[in-house]
């Protein structure tokens, strides 16, 4: 990945943060007032919060690991999809849980917490992951463009989603997100460090 991608995760980390310390603001409470009453209710984003199930997540991930395995014995990049998907998920949960940010007060809540919202963070540590992955394998920028922008629109629709139902604030969404993306340019540098070793090592033998 490039310079800025990295640049970028430590933004998103600040963003992360000041969701984090000012959602119980005045100016926290007026955003999460403003994308309600925006997003509520809209049957069109609400259809999207399939993509951030649970078990699309465990499917997906389950399938990444097969292809990985079989087709491909790439063995680094089994262990990159389980730091952003498996704890991708110990990490949302952990924040929620040390947060633990009651969610939005409507009939049949969901008895978790609200905050980072686990469909925003984890869709996106998915639809990212699948997008890099198959980049790595593209000869062309311009498919690779394609799927990362359609892996950015994605994680964008599963978040909102997840404000149209009432089932979090737009703060844990974009907190999601946030995290979400630092978390997995973390993961991205473990593996391309892991790769530029591996590949040094090779290089070396061959010599």
């Amino acid at each position: 990945m490039k310079a800025w991608n990295y640049v970028l995760a430590c933004v998103t980390l600040l963003i992360f943060l000041v969701c984090l310390f000012s959602y119980e603001t005045s100016l926290g409470r007026k955003i999460d007032g403003f994308f309600d009453e925006l997003l509520g209710g809209n049957s069109f984003l609400i259809a999207f919060h399939y993509i951030g199930d649970t078990t699309v997540i465990i499917a997906v991930g389950l399938i990444l690991l097969v292809i990985l395995w079989l087709g491909q014995r790439n063995y680094r990049a089994m262990v990159l999809v389980l730091l952003t998907l498996a704890m991708g998920r110990v990490l949302n949960q952990f924040l929620k849980n040390w947060i633990d940010r009651p969610r939005p007060d409507i009939a049949e809540q969901l008895a978790s917490f609200s905050f980072p919202s686990g469909h925003a963070m984890l869709s996106l540590l998915y639809l990212f992951t699948i997008a890099y992955l198959l980049s790595e394998v593209l000869e062309s920028n311009k498919k690779a463009l394609l799927i990362w922008i359609v892996a950015i629109i994605l994680a964008l629709l599963t978040g909102l989603s997840r404000i149209a139902e009432s089932r979090h604030f737009a703060t844990d969404v974009i907190a999601g997100w946030s995290i979400g993306y630092t978390w997995f340019m973390i993961s991205v540098f473990w593996y391309e460090q892991r790769k530029r070793k591996f590949n040094k090592l090779k290089n070396n033998a061959l010599d």
